[in-house]
């Protein structure tokens, strides 16, 4: 069969891939800042990246022959790829609750967007922040709002022992800390 003639898939399945989906029913819970890096990330695709590669793309195909041009099916592909982007970013961002944890400022109890200092029942004291699905960023000590350990800490306060429950075992935690930024002044 020609490859002209094959459908390429256009990966349209694959719209929910870059980051967990959400929970049947569940809120998109994002902070201020992490909604605001979205949208740059999506303006930034329609404005900037996606018309640089159309560009590239329309002048590839003009220089003929495409089977073999690697512009051209490069430039595609990476088309694709954004367009992709843009669809996820745009209904993640539909469906997105800005929620600011300044609002609770000063308190001791634990909610979204609280950075809580915890110790495990084996002496180790850990520093997480309670963010967004479509923000956290495990590798700077962020965790999703709906991840185990958030999920264990949510509503608890400093000085509160709770069992966290992990596959191999059951783990007693302490809460040492609670803090969230401060409010901004406008």
């Amino acid at each position: 069969m020609s490859k002209a003639f094959s459908k390429e898939s256009d990966g349209a399945d694959d719209d929910d891939l870059s980051l967990p989906p959400l929970p049947v029913g569940a809120k998109n819970y994002i902070t201020p800042q992490g909604f605001a890096t979205l949208r740059d990330e999506l303006l930034t695709l329609i404005d900037k990246e996606r018309p640089q590669v159309v560009d590239v793309v329309h002048w590839a195909a003009s220089n003929g022959d495409r089977s073999e041009n690697g512009d051209y099916l490069y430039g595609k592909k990476r088309l694709r790829e954004i367009d992709r982007r843009i669809r996820f970013l745009g209904k993640r961002l539909e469906i997105a609750e800005v929620t600011d944890p300044a609002v609770h400022y000063g308190q001791d109890q634990v909610f979204f967007g609280a950075t809580v200092t915890y110790v495990d029942d084996q002496d180790m004291t850990r520093t997480i922040t309670i963010k967004g699905i479509d923000e956290a960023d495990s590798s700077t000590g962020e965790v999703s709002w709906i991840s185990p350990i958030a999920r264990t800490l949510l509503k608890s306060r400093v000085g509160d022992e709770l069992q966290l429950r992990m596959p191999e075992r059951v783990c007693t935690i302490e809460v040492l800390a609670v803090q969230y930024p401060a409010p901004r002044k406008d």
